[in-house]
């Protein structure tokens, strides 16, 4: 399954200095906060949450962009604190400090020593949510002058996110309207969506046309061969893909998916990865003849994605290990489904898949194009989940909480004000955006929504606007939006500074005028 996280951003080496030439920490920086384990019961006490900040930008009165990178160890991802990324810009333009954390039961930052059922029953989004504005409130940022002080009552605190952690931002302004004063939310995965089989919509829709055709061909060739009866031609595209000890076909026929969830690594300010080398390698002929739009076909693209696959592509993904403990499924013992140490991303992540978000990306129904398997669908998943915390799902398949979970975060019908969404048309994950082909929602002055031909996250990234038009016009649209609500804000911070002062006058006016 593809996890829906922003790119990491290295910090630059080198010291960090002020606008007025102070020596500052370095981005990597770590510091310590005491977050609450459980929000509804303060009394079960607190763990240990890393976070990081930069003041580099920081002039007096400027507001705070806070950033997680959601659901990954947080390490890699200081780059965020710079201008390397819209939150820096953000700083850069308002005389803002940048903060990131790290989001909890990822990284270090986990309440109890394991990621065990028992542990995971306080890893939910409103306690995510809860999370930010305890943070919000509480945090010490004390670089900055009278830093106890700025919290988000004397302060516009502004949220950034990508993906999941951009959809928390959305989920955290509905949950929670009067803590935090803007937000920007890059390729936010707002609507919950159990059977999420459009997340290979955008990715048929943009990749190369002979591409798409023969990967068509050659998935429609497996699904009706192994929904038949002959085991010769079945275990003939077993050993082509060098997967002829694997015991279930429906593993055999997902395992592909991975060539397409290659997809979401692709940004506009980086080379074509992954995915075009397997386009390329079906669609590339010895000679170096290159297929028109209708491909070459199922005789030529099935053995060559299988060439593909045994000859450089499943080392990449599963490196030395069997067939069956990198891609089977169903073998209840392996390590995948039991290891509950902590800096377990997969587990922590599957957790709230299974429980509040469900994102199951199987195969389309019959009417849409298949780029992938139709034998994997929403069971084949839900059973993993089984399979993974069985002590929380005793009774069979979870019966995951999506509705709920649109219902209280208000997922493609949130109306909030000063909140920015940035989108991508090439983005796998934008059928779970308010950009989503099947809603339409409004582009307001309080909500705008701009919409790139930038994949997932790249607006999030100062390069992929300097390199794509319209991804630029996402970030301006960013910045444009938070200037005029930050002026909005100091106008209104102005009068009631001077409506304090008249009062203040007043009384001494009053004073003076009742002295003997």
């Amino acid at each position: 399954m593809s996890i829906p996280k922003p790119p990491p951003v290295s910090a630059p080496e080198g010291p960090v200095t002020s606008s007025t030439g102070e020596t500052l920490p370095d981005y990597d920086t770590v510091y310590w906060f005491d977050e609450l384990i459980d929000h509804d019961n303060p009394s079960l006490g607190t763990f240990q949450q890393r976070y990081w900040y930069n003041v580099e930008y920081y002039e007096d009165g400027g507001p705070i962009i806070v950033f997680t990178p959601g659901e990954v160890n947080a390490d890699g991802y200081e780059g965020y604190l710079t201008n390397a990324t819209v939150n820096g810009l953000i700083a850069q333009k308002f005389g803002g400090a940048t903060v990131m954390y790290e989001h909890r039961y990822y990284g270090e930052s986990n309440p109890y020593n394991n990621l065990s059922v028992a542990s995971l029953k306080y890893h939910t989004i409103e306690q995510a949510v809860q999370d930010q504005v305890y943070f919000a409130r509480n945090v010490n940022l004390s670089l900055i002058p009278g830093g106890p002080d700025h919290g988000p009552d004397t302060t516009p605190w502004i949220l950034v996110g990508g993906s999941y952690s951009g959809a928390l931002v959305s989920w955290t302004m509905v949950n929670q309207p009067d803590v935090f004063f803007a937000g920007y939310a890059s390729s936010a995965v707002v609507e919950a969506i159990l059977d999420f089989w459009r997340y290979f919509q955008p990715i048929e829709e943009n990749m190369p046309k002979n591409c798409s055709i023969d990967v068509q061909r050659v998935i429609a060739y497996i699904d009706q061969t192994f929904n038949g009866t002959n085991q010769t031609a079945i275990d003939d595209i077993k050993d082509l893909f060098g997967l002829s000890t694997m015991t279930h076909l429906d593993d055999v026929a997902g395992a592909l998916r991975n060539n397409l969830w290659d997809w979401q690594s692709l940004t506009v300010y980086s080379g074509g990865g992954e995915f075009y080398t397997f386009c390329d390698a079906l669609e590339v002929a010895e000679n170096g003849t290159i297929a028109d739009e209708n491909g070459w076909g199922l005789e030529h693209a099935l053995p060559a994605w299988g060439n593909f696959w045994t000859e450089s592509y499943y080392e990449y993904i599963c490196g030395d290990d069997g067939a069956e403990d990198c891609l089977g499924t169903y073998n209840a013992s392996q390590s995948y489904w039991t290891n509950i140490s902590v800096n377990n991303a997969d587990r922590s992540w599957y957790w709230i898949v299974c429980n509040e978000v469900g994102f199951l990306q199987d195969g389309p129904p019959e009417w849409y194009p298949a780029i992938v398997t139709r034998l994997v669908q929403p069971v084949y998943d839900l059973r993993q989940c089984q399979m993974m915390f069985p002590e929380a799902f005793p009774d069979g398949y979870p019966h995951v909480a999506v509705n709920a979970t649109d219902e209280l975060y208000e997922g493609w019908n949130v109306r909030e004000n000063h909140l920015v969404f940035g989108n991508g048309r090439n983005d796998p994950w934008r059928e779970s955006t308010v950009s989503a082909s099947t809603v339409n929602v409004p582009s307001t002055e309080e909500q705008p929504i701009g919409f790139s031909d930038g994949f997932h996250c790249n607006d999030l990234i100062t390069l992929a606007g300097e390199i794509d038009p319209s991804i630029a016009a996402v970030q301006q649209l960013g910045l444009d939006s938070i200037q005029r609500w930050l002026e909005s804000y100091n106008t209104t911070q102005n009068e009631k500074r001077a409506d304090q002062q008249s009062i203040v006058s007043k009384r001494a006016e009053f004073v003076r005028d009742t002295s003997w």
